[in-house]
């Protein structure tokens, strides 16, 4: 059975505690949502929210937020969470092209975009979440220091993000090709569950950092 297709999980979301809804209304406001001043760094399309539940408990003095479009998916992610409560992890199912209605000017520090769907086919190509269409998006809300972190085993999706990001108005910070044989890049990595069938399987993992 495909995740995205499980019984009940549209229920479990709209009762769960961990997840906001109606995020629009949270706009500006995220602050007051967590308690507390922390910085807010968002990972959009997160699936099961492996990546994002082990920042969240190595940085507690951060606050983290899933954005996940298929409610199956982030039922797994709401599972973990009743397993190893964080406080400061919440989730938001929605599609990523609505986000800049989600989060206000500087609201966001950091973005992490994970093995993000690759929209092969040329016509899709403004879906996908590192295209200049989503950067500048993201240029709504990202701190004007913030950065952002795209990891993927896709080399033609890496290779398309890269010459996605002088278009928009950002500029590579740190790149790499091979991200677990980078000494550099690799140190405090979080592997997704992606991440981990893929490099098992000898895949080298692209990344970079981009910036303003």
């Amino acid at each position: 059975m495909r995740l995205r297709n499980i019984k009940g999980a549209r229920d479990a979301i709209a009762e769960s505690p961990l997840v906001v809804h109606e995020p629009e209304k949270k706009k500006g406001k995220w602050k007051e949502v967590f308690g507390n001043d922390y910085p807010i760094r968002i990972e959009i399309g997160m699936g099961k929210g492996k990546f994002l539940h082990e920042l969240a408990g190595r940085n507690p003095q951060i606050n983290y937020i899933g954005i996940e479009k298929y409610s199956s998916v982030l039922l797994r992610a709401l599972q973990k969470m009743e397993d190893e409560p964080l406080s400061n992890l919440m989730f938001i199912r929605m599609d990523a092209e609505e986000i800049g209605e989600v989060f206000d000017k500087e609201e966001v520090d950091r973005i992490y975009l994970n093995f993000s769907d690759p929209w092969p086919k040329d016509r899709h190509a403004k879906r996908r979440l590192p295209s200049k269409e989503f950067l500048l998006r993201y240029n709504q809300f990202l701190k004007r220091d913030g950065i952002l972190e795209f990891k993927t085993d896709n080399k033609e999706l890496f290779d398309f993000a890269v010459e996605e990001v002088p278009l928009a108005g950002w500029e590579i910070d740190k790149i790499t090709y091979d991200l677990h044989h980078d000494a550099e890049m690799v140190q405090g990595n979080v592997m997704t569950e992606y991440e981990e069938r893929f490099s098992s399987m000898g895949n080298p993992i692209y990344k970079y950092i981009i910036k303003r």
